[in-house]
């Protein structure tokens, strides 16, 4: 089975006055259908940027990332843009929701935006809002909503699309250690359910029993735990 992300040899530089700084060193990773995997190092070891790059949001200096089967290298903006709309979901520290939508239609603005049908639109939120025990919630507005919960509508919108890989951005940051754990729990039931495949950076500790695998990032590269 091929894997839903494949990075191969990703190079990324930076130059900073007259020198030039290596983030990432030849760094290489392959996820497949079912796997949730962490990544953890400290802060300034390149986290972000990796996120980027296997996201689509930033280009690497050399090397190669494939999605879904599907390779970056020389796509353009507009390109790079649908890609991540059909094939990537995002999920960041805060749940950066939209406070004007209710839970429901945060989910659907997505499926508008990438122009599913609006009948398979509302059942596939229905089913997502369902599984995240969010269904009595479907109404409400953000400001309406615990930590927790905002967290898992944006889950659940990460997942409405039926992306192949899902990137979390140290999505615990900002909750307790019970509903933290409930968080990556979901993300890991949703990746095996769904088949898809996600990568997660974090400082948690807690939460790594959750996934699949767990590496570091040191030197530019990962590194098994």
């Amino acid at each position: 089975m091929k894997p839903l992300l494949k990075i191969d040899e990703v190079t990324r530089t930076f130059h900073d006055g007259d020198s030039e700084i290596t983030v990432l060193n030849k760094l290489s990773l392959q996820v497949g259908a079912g796997e949730l995997v962490a990544v953890m190092g400290p802060s300034g070891s390149g986290k972000s940027t990796f996120l980027s790059i296997a996201g689509a949001l930033l280009t690497p200096t050399s090397g190669e990332v494939t999605i879904d089967g599907v390779s970056l290298a020389g796509m353009g903006g507009q390109e790079l843009a649908e890609l991540r709309l059909k094939r990537i979901g995002f999920i960041f520290q805060s749940a950066n929701l939209i406070p004007y939508l209710k839970v429901e239609e945060q989910l659907l603005f997505v499926a508008q935006l990438a122009g599913m049908d609006s009948g398979k639109a509302s059942k596939r939120a229905a089913s997502l809002l369902e599984r995240m025990g969010l269904k009595h919630r479907q109404n409400y507005y953000p400001d309406k909503l615990s930590g927790g919960e905002k967290q898992r509508v944006a889950i659940a919108r990460a997942w409405m699309n039926s992306p192949s890989i899902l990137f979390a951005d140290e999505p615990t940051a900002s909750l307790d250690a019970e509903r933290g754990q409930d968080v990556v729990r979901m993300i890991a039931e949703e990746v095996k359910a769904e088949g898809k495949a996600a990568v997660m950076v974090t400082h948690d500790e807690r939460v790594l029993p959750l996934c699949d695998r767990v590496l570091y990032l040191k030197n530019g590269a990962l590194v098994e735990a």
